[in-house]
């Protein structure tokens, strides 16, 4: 038996040492899942800790089909889910399905941006979009599962990407001008 089939058995008999050697040995990882989420880290640590103890609670229901890190992953994602639901801002998701989706352009992120740059850009996008890029550009999750998560249309997820995309291609044009221009007056 491995170390962490060794920590997951100790933590689904209820030893605390061993939920906090779990808790130690993914929480930083998970907590930066959680962050992607939430609009603070206040929220993305109360997020963090309801998924942990969601993790122990369902432990004995682990099946070892795939990665342990895995589903640890997706108790998050769920959670910083509930989380959004559970907001009360007036209306997260536009429901605009109406509007054309332009399906042949996929967002590409310049390899001059550092990821911590790229993640803040993304924080900025309405919940609702950061959402559904999230989901999908990051988790790899499909409009269909998106859309069942999230209680909205297929189509309502793939237009919140496509104008989360359009936005963000807009604040990576922003961020280069300015970059470039600082880089000029520097010079």
């Amino acid at each position: 038996m491995d170390k962490i089939e060794i920590i997951i058995k100790g933590c689904a008999e209820g030893k605390r040492e061993y939920q906090k050697m779990l808790y130690d040995a993914l929480s930083s990882k998970m907590f930066y899942v959680c962050l992607r989420y939430c609009r603070t880290r206040d929220d993305a640590e109360d997020v963090l800790q309801e998924g942990f103890i969601k993790v122990f609670k369902n432990l004995p229901g682990f099946k070892k089909e795939g990665s342990f890190e895995g589903w640890v992953r997706r108790i998050m994602v769920n959670c910083a889910i509930d989380h959004i639901r559970k907001q009360k801002e007036a209306k997260i998701f536009d429901d605009i399905e109406r509007v054309a989706i332009n399906h042949e352009s996929d967002f590409v992120a310049d390899n001059r941006l550092k990821e911590k740059e790229l993640m803040a850009l993304i924080k900025t996008l309405p919940l609702g979009y950061q959402t559904v890029f999230n989901l999908y550009v990051i988790e790899g999750y499909s409009h269909i599962e998106i859309a069942g998560m999230l209680n909205i249309s297929e189509g309502t997820s793939k237009s919140q990407l496509s104008k989360a995309k359009e936005q963000l291609r807009y604040l990576l044009q922003k961020y280069f001008d300015v970059n470039t221009q600082q880089k000029r007056t520097n010079e």
